[in-house]
């Protein structure tokens, strides 16, 4: 697929591997809804990334809650007619243990992480069903595909968005809908870098990755970029870990 002058979604746009993914597709000349529940930050990238030859806009947004997502799709094609590209990636996670673990935040991390990915591609396929095709690509995690202490909802989330990312490649690929995701590995970005994490848990998650570092914001974002251009791959889910779930 050619990415110039397509439409595409981006949830979680507002920072770390969202907005990095916002930056690429405008760097191939597509056109970008910026999705996020942080308005501050989603209007404030929206107008710094605005040029003369591509849209940047934004759209308030809860992953939580289908008749968001269904509003969202709904503004993007309002406003650019059609929908190409869908990326869910909006997410959260908890730390907290699993004993310790309250219901409310467990159903938290599955609501934004799983069910978001489900009403997302839901609304997003609509369109897509309507136009002829497009590409969606959700973002889930290492943690999908090994576990972690004290990351009983996260693994249980991304564990569930890598099979869905499955089934809806297998149930649309003869609709010209290919669908796939990404996997980070520890990246840097608000939730785990060396201000944030304190210095002992920063080396810690660098010594999990054999290539020595975090991965960078960009870094997934190219993946993304791949995935959407790539008009053979559907179904797969590209590990972006540095080796992490190699060992």
């Amino acid at each position: 697929m050619q990415l110039a002058g397509k439409v595409a979604i981006v949830t979680g746009g507002a920072s770390g591997i969202g907005l990095a993914t916002v930056k690429a597709l405008l760097d191939k000349g597509a056109h970008v809804v910026i999705a996020d529940i942080n308005v501050e930050g989603g209007e404030a990238a929206a107008k710094e990334l605005q040029n003369n030859e591509t849209e940047v806009a934004f759209v308030e947004f809860d992953a939580s809650q289908e008749d968001s997502a269904a509003n969202l799709v709904a503004e993007t094609v309002k406003r650019f007619g059609q929908l190409d590209i869908m990326v869910n990636n909006a997410g959260v996670r908890s730390t907290a243990e699993t004993h310790e673990l309250s219901f409310e935040d467990y159903r938290k991390v599955i609501a934004v992480n799983q069910d978001g990915v489900f009403f997302g591609s839901k609304h997003a396929i609509r369109e897509m069903l309507k136009t002829g095709g497009g590409a969606i690509v959700n973002t889930a995690s290492i943690l999908g595909t090994v576990g972690e202490a004290n990351a009983f909802a996260v693994t249980a989330s991304k564990g569930a968005v890598n099979l869905m990312t499955k089934s809806l490649a297998l149930k649309y690929a003869d609709k010209n809908i290919r669908v796939n995701a990404v996997s980070p590995g520890y990246i840097e970005t608000g939730m785990s870098n060396r201000n944030t994490l304190n210095p002992e848990l920063y080396a810690k998650a660098v010594a999990k990755h054999p290539i020595g570092r975090l991965g960078q914001p960009e870094e997934v974002a190219h993946a993304i970029i791949f995935l959407c251009e790539n008009e053979f791959v559907t179904g797969s889910t590209v590990m972006i870990d540095g080796g992490y779930t190699a060992q």
